[in-house]
């Protein structure tokens, strides 16, 4: 397929600098999401991981670059944490109907998908961590989205819940056919789901597919030897062209 005939990409991000008093939390990050992406998004704390979601979602706006969306592009959106008040007697099917537009047939849909019908009678904030987050997961697919964004969606988490959100999140984007990109510090759990790895250090690092990203040199200063050997060991056979490489030139623009 020639470029011309490429299709646009559901969001795109070109040479994206914020800053903050502290100094650049971007530094000219460009990067497009395309319509079949699984992008997992790593970094160390601080590397304004959260803060580039919050720009591709347009919630935030650059100092410098732009962003742009796909026509009528649905985003379904997890964010890394919710504050749910106890006082609050909000429980889960009433907190999943509070959007009107879902019809009978999608509310079904999104309670079976996500094994929450156990959970409909629930208060909100009795819920476990885990089964917050299946909840949460079910509200952000009542749009039908067509890219899923995904902040840290395991962090509070034990490793067998971990393991049991991401299995649902891949199944997920196989059914729905939707993008998927998702911010995760648990990089070897998602190896075998995710088709690209983007390393962010302020700037990106290093991108591509996972077993690359594992040896490039710059994912190990950040992440260490120990982590690359652990992400060596899952296989990556999803038959996909992906490219590593290093993205964009890293140059400070004038104020």
């Amino acid at each position: 397929m020639t470029q011309e005939q490429m299709p646009s990409p559901l969001i795109s991000a070109r040479n994206i600098w914020l800053a903050k008093a502290q100094g650049w939390i971007l530094e000219n990050v460009s990067l497009d999401i395309a319509a079949d992406d699984f992008v997992t998004l790593v970094g160390p704390n601080g590397a304004g991981k959260s803060v580039l979601l919050r720009t591709l979602l347009q919630l935030q706006q650059p100092t410098r670059g732009t962003v742009q969306h796909a026509n009528g592009l649905r985003i379904g959106y997890v964010p890394e944490k919710i504050a749910i008040g106890s006082a609050m007697p909000l429980d889960v099917e009433r907190f999943l109907r509070l959007n009107s537009k879902i019809s009978a047939p999608q509310y079904t849909e999104l309670v079976g998908e996500t094994g929450i019908d156990h959970l409909l009678s629930r208060p909100l904030a009795a819920l476990s961590g885990g089964e917050l987050q299946r909840v949460l997961l079910a509200r952000a697919l009542a749009c039908d989205p067509q890219l899923l964004i995904l902040d840290e969606p395991a962090q509070n988490l034990d490793v067998n819940g971990q393991l049991h959100l991401y299995k649902l999140i891949e199944q997920l984007y196989e059914k729905r056919k939707m993008a998927v990109l998702m911010v995760s510090h648990d990089l070897h759990l998602v190896m075998s789901s995710t088709r690209k790895v983007v390393c962010l250090y302020h700037h990106i690092c290093c991108s591509g597919a996972p077993e690359n990203v594992a040896r490039d040199p710059e994912f190990i200063s950040l992440f260490g030897d120990d982590m690359a050997r652990l992400m060596a060991v899952y296989p990556h056979s999803h038959e996909h062209d992906h490219e590593h490489h290093h993205d964009y030139d890293h140059e400070e623009p004038q104020a």
